[in-house]
């Protein structure tokens, strides 16, 4: 096929056409694809377009977020969501649904935390594969991302992660390993920021030597949208398409470079034929069977139900009986917390809350009164008022949560806390009725120095558009509880590995806490939690035995032995007991979700592989197995261990030993690592930060403030209170978010081909102080570049 192309058209097949779809090749019988954000929902635009979920999109169903599903360890569930979003993505057009994401949860203020799974790379990469596996089942193409190291919102598209090689390897690419070794995705999307100084689009490494050669990636690379920085470097590293429609200004970069031999040609015909493969493995865009709408809705709130985890339940008071009376505090009950903000954003075919739900739910209700304001400012009245209903209700359901302005895409969090409004109201309203559940709706990780105030405690996560109905299955045990943590509750935000240095505000993001992220950090150094990764109560209790381990494979008998139907998740750890190089204490190597019948036991047999016991070797770049003794844990959390035994491992290499230059990497004491014991570490210098002033390509419009021209930093000044106005109001604008943080070489790919290189470079010679040179080159560019445009559109026309 690629024999039959000009290099015109393979160049044009390698950009978009749109901010949606890539190019047609009719007369070659090539369709253009249609690409659709969908980690937890299909969100085809029906009118304008855009990358942010700002505009509306048609209508499909919304299920619990990757945060949420997590906490069910169930792959079979993941498999059935994937299943159901490719068939409605068949049922819209969709070719390509970018999903599922899956990067680690590097700090609990990631504020996009609720769109991935996990601060563990296992547990993320099963999830992520199960996904991949039911998405593609429907013949539409999944997309994992953002590849690699993406763990910040603030600067993302600028930022440089700087990471040691075993961090990289053994936490942040192990589950996109497992995503694409056992997924099989058909497409994978690149991440905005760099790592170790080279963009991630463009990362020779990253694309070629890991994901190419290594684990056997043949599908197609896509940038994120805007993402791209040099789309030649990008092709000759192993990226595909680039992303959106930069007009057709990239293509003839791609141009120039094959014929100044900057780029080689069979670099471009191996990108082009991935585009060809994937094109000629779309199915017929007409021939999709119908999407049952209902059965969707259904499997939304049986994942919500099956994903809340049970954190508290002091004197058994849930699961509540049919007939309770109940009070319900809290304006999330009525105006829920679903889904997050951003480019995942949903629009739902129907959306419960908790008020109209309770109507279904057997349960009393004997009043409402939403307690607080949602934007966290104080209101006594609507306190007072939740105080005075409580009083004659059995039981009170106060419904609190994370607001909009909270968590969103292009924005981290800033505390771990709940509005001092919602615990003022949940401590008064407890005086009144001790007898309380909390039910908490929020993308991440709380702290919880309220939990006095409660005798019942389940968070929901964010549990999608049925996520009311399948709260309250749970609240009344209609479904035994059987979410487990995805991710460790600090007690606060101050011992967290990356506090005090998350998120980065400079150019660089150091990651000098090194593997040690989550409960790989807890465990470690001993630090108490509030609960531990992994850790969910049931209604019913469970009882292990007869285990039976080996480097290969974990046998144990979990018998249910109370009252009740449930599921128990059985995870396996390893934990180094030989002398050996420094390591996290222990680490999560496999899992198993079990489905018990009262009275009933089961046989569960987990296996183990050759990742379970290897680290990363910088020093000859491979990995390894230390030889020696290992224990295998079997846990109900990562600090509730029930079982274990002492296997001997033949390993690759014999044991080595603690590095005296680290000892904070030996300690696992990692919150203020030096610089000198980082840089030794990485094996380099620390990138040193630019003192320029002169703002280039790759500034972002926020950095307008340093700008020779007034005008210029006029402009930033408004941005940034438009900013802070939007999210006092508790309504992030994401659109001037992502302007701030954009950088100049990104508006040729973000403006449809209105600009080009030249065209920016212009407007910087204006901001920098040369107004009037720079006007004239501005316009001349700009000229140049639109009758550039339309020649481009009109020989592939012909073509």
């Amino acid at each position: 096929m690629t024999d039959r192309l000009s290099l015109v058209q393979k160049a044009a097949l390698l950009t978009g056409r749109t901010v949606w779809q890539t190019w047609a090749m009719p007369t070659l019988g090539l369709r253009s694809l249609w690409l659709a954000d969908g980690p937890h929902g299909v969100r085809r635009q029906a009118g304008s377009a855009d990358h942010l979920g700002l505009n509306q999109s048609l209508p499909a169903t919304c299920f619990p977020t990757a945060a949420t599903v997590a906490n069910s360890w169930d792959l079979a569930l993941a498999e059935e969501i994937g299943q159901a979003l490719g068939r409605e993505a068949r049922a819209q057009g969709v070719d390509a649904l970018m999903g599922p994401g899956l990067n680690i949860k590097r700090s609990p203020l990631g504020g996009r935390d609720f769109e991935y799974f996990s601060e563990d790379p296992w547990l993320s990469g099963w999830m992520a594969a199960s996904y991949i596996a039911g998405i593609q089942s429907q013949g539409v193409a999944a997309c994992p991302k953002h590849f690699a190291v993406n763990s910040q919102e603030l600067h993302r598209m600028s930022s440089d992660a700087v990471v040691d090689q075993r961090a990289l390897r053994e936490l942040y690419l192990t589950g996109f390993e497992i995503a694409v070794r056992q997924g099989r995705p058909k497409m994978l999307m690149s991440s905005y920021n760099k790592v170790n100084g080279v963009h991630a689009s463009e990362h020779p490494q990253l694309l070629g030597q890991i994901l190419r050669q290594e684990w056997g990636f043949d599908g197609v690379v896509v940038t994120d949208w805007g993402g791209s920085n040099d789309i030649a470097a990008a092709v000759a590293a192993g990226s595909t398409l680039e992303m959106p429609a930069a007009g057709l200004a990239s293509a003839r970069q791609l141009v120039r470079a094959v014929q100044s031999g900057r780029l080689a040609q069979a670099d471009l015909d191996a990108r082009v034929q991935d585009m060809v493969r994937l094109v000629q493995s779309a199915p017929d865009p007409d021939s999709a069977p119908p999407v049952d709408v209902d059965a969707h809705h259904r499997l939304a709130r049986r994942a919500a139900a099956h994903s809340a985890v049970l954190l508290k339940n002091q004197d058994d008071l849930l699961p509540l009986p049919a007939g309770t009376k109940v009070a319900v505090v809290g304006d999330f009950a009525r105006r829920p917390r679903y889904q997050g903000s951003g480019s995942s954003a949903v629009n739902p075919t129907k959306l419960e809350n908790l008020l109209d739900a309770m109507a279904d739910s057997g349960l009393v209700l004997t009043g409402f009164a939403a307690g607080f304001r949602r934007d966290g400012r104080p209101d006594r009245r609507l306190l007072e008022e939740a105080v005075a209903l409580v009083h004659e209700a059995e039981v009170v359901l106060v419904c609190l949560g994370l607001d909009e302005a909270s968590e969103s895409e292009g924005l981290d969090r800033r505390t771990l806390r709940l509005s001092s409004a919602q615990v003022e109201t949940l401590a008064a309203v407890s005086r009144a009725n001790p007898c309380l559940v909390v039910l908490v709706c929020g993308g991440g990780v709380l702290e919880l120095d309220w939990l006095e105030h409660c005798q019942g405690l389940i968070h929901a996560y964010l549990p999608g558009q049925a996520g009311a109905s399948g709260l309250l299955d749970v609240v009344t045990g209609r479904v035994n509880p059987s979410g487990r943590l995805a991710e460790t509750m600090p007690l606060s935000l101050a011992d967290t590995p990356t506090a005090g240095r998350f998120p980065a505000t400079g150019d660089t993001a150091e990651h000098r806490e090194s593997l040690y992220v989550g409960y790989r950090y807890y465990t470690t150094c001993g630090q108490p939690v509030a609960f531990p990764f992994g850790y969910g109560l049931s209604y019913t209790s469970f009882e292990w035995s007869d285990f039976e381990a080996s480097a290969d494979q974990v046998r144990l008998t979990v018998r249910n032995t109370g009252r009740r139907d449930g599921a128990e998740v059985v995870q396996i750890y390893v934990e180094r007991r030989s002398p050996g190089i420094w390591r996290p204490k222990r680490e999560l190597k496999g899992f198993a979700r079990v489905e018990l019948a009262a009275g009933q036991a089961r046989t569960v047999t987990v296996e183990l592989g050759p990742m379970t016991f290897r680290h990363f070797d910088p020093a000859t770049d491979s990995w390894q197995v230390e030889q020696g003794r290992w224990d295998i844990l079997a846990g109900a959390s990562v600090e509730d261990i029930r079982l274990r035994a002492e296997v001997e491992v033949e390993g690759t290499v014999a044991a080595g030993q603690l590095d005296p230059a680290l000892p904070s990497y030996s300690s696992g004491r990692v919150q203020q690592v030096s610089a000198d014991e980082f840089e030794t570490l990485l094996g380099r210098p620390l990138p040193t930060p630019s003192s320029s002033r002169t703002i280039g390509p790759q500034s972002r419009i926020g950095q307008l403030d340093q700008a020779r021209n007034p005008i210029a930093r006029l402009v930033q000044r408004v941005l940034s209170q438009l900013v802070e106005h939007s999210l006092r109001r508790g309504k992030p604008s994401l659109n001037l978010l992502f302007t701030l943080d954009l950088p100049f070489r990104a508006l040729p790919k973000m403006t449809g081909g209105a600009l080009d290189d030249a065209t920016v470079q212009g407007l910087l010679r204006i901001v920098n102080g040369s107004f009037g040179g720079g006007l004239v080159a501005t316009a001349r560019a700009w000229l140049d570049n639109r009758r550039a445009n339309r020649r481009g559109a009109a020989e592939l026309d012909q073509s």
